[in-house]
């Protein structure tokens, strides 16, 4: 895995939860809450998915093979997506069952001590846990807001844990809003609707999760600001004059492929423009390190060629799409 914040981010959000889920399901026998039940379980859950995502780290470390010749950076995104199936079913799915449960056959909250006392601990040990989520990543989620990192962060893990700690401090108010209720007024449903409440919570996270991950799965190209990066680095002006066409994919969260189809001058020999691709291809990994795979094809630009027909798009030498900037410069020339 990448950054040793990630696991570490990852290990302090998996020590915590097992912690936490042990002390709710004491707090549970003593007191019959089915809030705790349902909290016990997420927090199991939780744990279940702070290991995939240890698990999913590993496993993309593992060197290319010929069936696999661009290596396994996509296995933490599946593990990722795996991730939000288990918070969905196993986490969000049985409190909702839980929560219905005790709505319709309420009783009472016995040993009140222990679930408030549980609650209390639990959120301090999530707290610690999501502050640790929060710091690693802001090492990494510079100017952009969080709800930008979570949507444009190649790396799954801190997005989960961010995610999954949220998640757990909001439900925790929710259980202890539930227990706090159904004390105070001696009716046991409002248990069951902080149950429910619970559960309808982690099965939202669970549906962003599942969506961010499998837009990764599906394949991403580069931050915009990584982009810009690239084109400034494959143009010297002198060999190679333009971009014609680019496509950029992560192959993993720190693996990026480069494909782009490039203008050369006409006048240069292939020596030359063999050795221009190759100084192309030193600069775009000074300027982006994590483009690996960079595959540069030269091309003649036609600006009449490329402006002829319909769809300059098929015309050589022309843009991959009707209007985009072939150029750095957006000039499209």
């Amino acid at each position: 895995m990448s950054a040793s914040g990630g696991t570490r981010a990852i290990v302090a959000a998996l020590a915590a939860n097992l912690a936490i889920a042990v002390a709710k399901f004491v707090a549970f026998l003593f007191s019959g809450s089915s809030s705790m039940l349902a909290e016990s379980v997420h927090s199991l859950a939780d744990s279940g998915n702070q290991g995939l995502l240890l698990v999913g780290g590993k496993k993309a470390q593992r060197e290319a093979t010929p069936q696999h010749p661009f290596g396994y950076g996509r296995e933490r995104y599946i593990y990722a997506f795996l991730v939000s199936i288990v918070l969905f079913s196993v986490g969000g799915m049985f409190a909702v069952y839980e929560g219905y449960e005790k709505i319709k056959h309420p009783h009472e909250i016995e040993a009140w001590y222990w679930p408030v006392g549980v609650l209390v601990f639990a959120i301090i040990a999530e707290g610690f846990s999501f502050r640790t989520a929060i710091a690693e990543s802001n090492l990494t989620r510079g100017k952009l807001s969080w709800t930008q990192f979570v949507r444009r962060a190649k790396a799954p893990e801190l997005p989960v844990v961010l995610l999954e700690d949220f998640g757990a401090l909001v439900g925790l108010i929710l259980a202890l809003g539930g227990v706090g209720l159904a004390l105070g007024t001696g009716n046991g449903v409002w248990d069951g609707i902080g149950t429910l409440c619970i559960g309808i919570l982690l099965i939202t996270i669970a549906i962003v999760l599942a969506a961010e991950t499998k837009s990764l799965l599906l394949g991403e190209a580069a931050g915009i600001e990584d982009v810009e990066k690239i084109k400034s680095a494959v143009v010297d002006g002198d060999t190679v004059t333009r971009i014609i066409h680019m496509r950029t994919l992560h192959l993993g969260p720190e693996e990026l492929l480069v494909a782009a189809k490039i203008a050369v001058r006409h006048d240069e020999s292939a020596a030359e423009v063999a050795a221009a691709i190759n100084a192309a291809e030193t600069r775009v990994r000074a300027a982006v390190p994590i483009a690996r795979v960079i595959y540069l094809e030269p091309d003649i630009y036609d600006e009449h060629a490329a402006a002829a027909g319909a769809d300059p798009a098929k015309a050589p030498g022309g843009p991959a799409h009707p209007g985009e900037p072939s150029a750095p410069d957006g000039s499209g020339h």
